[in-house]
C-alpha cells in the first residue's frame, strides 16, 4: 500500500481536508460559520457535488451525499468524487489529507476510501529514474469517523491491496513474468498470506495428460506450468469447495492464427483471470475468511515456433475428449478445459472460472460490465448480480442454450475450438461447459479487466476486475 491510512479521534492539521456531507449533516461542529455553510449549500444547489475551496494554510474538499433511488449508485458516485479529488490532490502535491465525515452513513467513508485508493496506483517501476516519475504525492490520510470500525477499515486496507498485486501482475511484461515467474510470485504470495501452493511442471502436467495446454505450450521454450491455490481453515462453512480458475496466457501472439498488431501488443494482459484468482486467494487467506477455497492456475505463453499446433490439428484433453483446432488464437478456452476437468475430482460445491477469453464479449456489452454464462441455479445468479452491483463489477448474463453446441461441433473429433462469428463470447462459454459437471459460472473479464484509456477510479491499464466482485460473492454465497 502506498499509503497510510489511519482513524484519528480530532479534527488534526492537514495539507487538505476532504469533507462528506448530506442535508441531515450539521457543519457547524467542524467549526463552519452560518455564511460559510449558507455558502456550500449554495454551491448544492448549482448541482456540484463535489466542489474544492483554497484556504491560506489548506485545502477543503466538499462531498455533497446524494440518496439515489438505487443505493449501488450512491456508492458508485462517492468513488467517482474520490477519483476526482485523488486526482487534483496529487496536482497540488498535497501529502497529509484528513478525511471527516460529517455524521454521515460510515460505508460513505468506505465508498470513498474505496474510491480513493484505487485512484491512487501507479505502476512506474520501469521508468528510468522512478522516483523522478512519481505521479502520487498522498502519503498519509487520517479519517474522523465515530461509526467506522477498525475491522472495516482493516478489511478494505487488504482488500484494496489485493486489488494492487492483481493489478501489477496484468501490467508486468512478458520478459518480467513468464509462467515460471507466475508460479515463482504465487508461492511468495502463499508464504506470505498462509494459502497453500503445489506448483506442476511440465512431467505432471503430461502425466495428467492435459492435452490442451500442453497443445497450447508446444511453439515455446518456456515449460507450462499448473498451479493449485489451497486456503482451508479449520472453521470452513462449506463442505465442499468453491474452486475458481484463472486462464494464464503470459503473452497470447495467437500462435498461427497471428493476431494482428494491434491486438497484439497488449496480449500480456491475457492472463488476467489468473491475476484475479492469485488476489482473491491472497485476500481471503489475509483475511481469514471462513470459507473452503481452491484456484487453479494454469499458465503458458502462446507463440509461434516450428513445433507449434496448427489449425486441423486434433488434441485429446485431460478428460478425454478430442478437440478438433480451427483457430489457434482460441486456446484460451483449451488450457480452462483442462482445468475444468481437472475440478471433478474435488467434487466442488462451485467452480468459477475467469478469462480474457473473447473479443466478441467487449463488442456485446463494452466495459462496463464482465459477461457472465453459467448452469448454476438462482441463488449463485442472483449473489452474483447483487455483488456486482455493490461492488460496481457488474455482470451481464448471456444464456447457455443448448442449440450453440451445435455451432462448436467437428465432422471429426468431439469439438471443435471456435464457432463462427456470431455469438462468440458464448459458444466460448459452451465449448467450456462439455467439460464440467458441477455447478460453474463463467466469466468473461475481457470487456475490463484492462482498459486502454483512462476510466475513473479503475485506472488505466490493469483494472483488477473481477477481484472486489469475488470476494463480496463469495462473503454472500456462504
Amino acid at each position: 500500500m502506498n499509503v497510510k491510512i489511519s482513524k484519528t479521534e480530532k479534527i488534526i492539521k492537514s495539507d487538505a481536508q476532504i469533507i462528506l456531507f448530506d442535508d441531515k449533516s450539521d457543519l457547524k461542529k467542524i467549526n463552519f460559520s452560518d455564511e460559510e455553510i449558507k455558502y456550500f449549500k449554495n454551491k448544492v444547489s448549482e448541482d456540484k457535488k463535489c466542489f474544492s475551496l483554497n484556504l491560506l494554510d489548506k485545502d477543503l474538499y466538499f462531498i455533497y451525499i446524494k440518496a439515489e433511488k438505487e443505493k449501488h449508485y450512491t456508492d458508485e458516485n462517492i468513488r467517482k468524487a474520490a477519483f476526482k479529488i485523488n486526482n487534483e490532490l496529487n496536482s497540488a502535491k498535497s501529502k497529509k489529507i484528513l478525511l471527516i465525515n460529517a455524521e454521515t452513513d460510515s460505508k460513505n467513508t468506505y465508498s470513498f476510501l474505496e474510491g480513493f485508493l484505487l485512484s491512487n496506483y501507479s505502476f512506474n517501476k520501469y521508468f528510468f529514474k522512478e522516483k523522478d516519475n512519481k505521479t502520487k504525492y498522498v502519503e498519509e490520510v487520517k479519517i474522523f469517523d465515530k461509526t467506522l470500525k477498525t475491522s472495516s477499515l482493516e478489511k478494505l486496507l487488504t482488500i484494496i491491496e489485493g486489488v494492487y498485486i492483481a493489478r501489477d501482475l496484468v501490467n508486468e511484461p512478458f520478459n518480467s513474468l513468464n509462467s515460471i515467474d507466475l508460479s515463482k510470485k504465487i508461492k511468495e504470495l502463499s508464504n506470505e498470506a498462509g494459502f497453500e501452493a503445489e506448483i506442476l511442471n511440465k512431467k505432471q502436467i503430461e502425466a495428467l495428460k492435459m492435452g490442451g495446454i500442453l497443445a497450447v505450450n508446444k511453439a515455446s521454450d518456456i515449460p507450462p506450468t499448473f498451479t493449485i491455490m489451497q486456503w482451508k481453515p479449520e472453521k470452513h462453512k462449506n463442505e465442499k469447495p468453491i474452486i475458481i480458475v484463472g486462464k494464464g496466457i503470459v503473452f497470447d501472439s495467437g500462435g498461427y492464427s497471428l493476431k494482428p498488431g494491434q491486438y497484439m501488443e497488449d496480449m500480456k494482459i491475457d492472463m488476467a483471470g489468473a491475476a484475479a484468482t492469485i488476489a482473491t486467494l491472497y485476500i481471503v487467506s489475509k483475511l481469514k475468511l471462513p470459507v473452503y477455497l481452491i484456484g487453479f492456475v494454469p499458465s503458458t505463453d502462446n507463440l509461434i515456433g516450428k513445433n507449434g499446433y496448427v489449425p486441423g490439428d486434433i488434441i485429446t484433453m485431460h478428460n478425454g475428449m478430442t478437440v478438433e483446432i480451427k483457430n489457434t488464437d482460441a486456446e484460451g478456452r483449451l488450457i480452462l478445459a483442462d482445468a475444468l476437468s481437472y475440478a471433478k475430482k474435488y467434487n466442488p460445491a462451485l467452480v468459477i472460472d475467469l478469462a480474457t477469453l473473447t473479443g466478441a464479449a467487449s463488442r456485446a456489452i463494452g466495459d462496463l460490465a464482465c459477461a457472465m454464462m453459467t448452469n448454476a441455479d438462482k441463488k449463485v445468479r442472483k449473489t452474483f448480480r447483487k455483488s456486482g452491483n455493490e461492488t460496481f463489477e457488474r455482470v451481464m448474463e448471456f444464456p447457455l442454450w443448448k442449440e450453440y453446441n451445435d455451432m462448436i461441433k467437428s465432422d471429426i473429433a468431439d469439438l471443435k475450438n471456435i464457432g463462427g462469428a456470431e455469438a462468440g463470447h458464448i459458444t466460448a462459454a459452451k465449448f467450456l461447459e462439455n467439460f464440467t459437471d458441477y455447478p460453474w459460472v463463467h466469466l468473461d473479464i475481457a470487456p475490463n479487466a484492462s482498459l486502454d484509456k483512462l476510466s475513473d477510479y479503475r485506472g488505466k491499464g490493469a483494472t483488477g476486475i473481477p477481484v472486489r466482485l469475488l470476494i463480496n460473492f463469495i462473503e454472500n454465497f456462504i
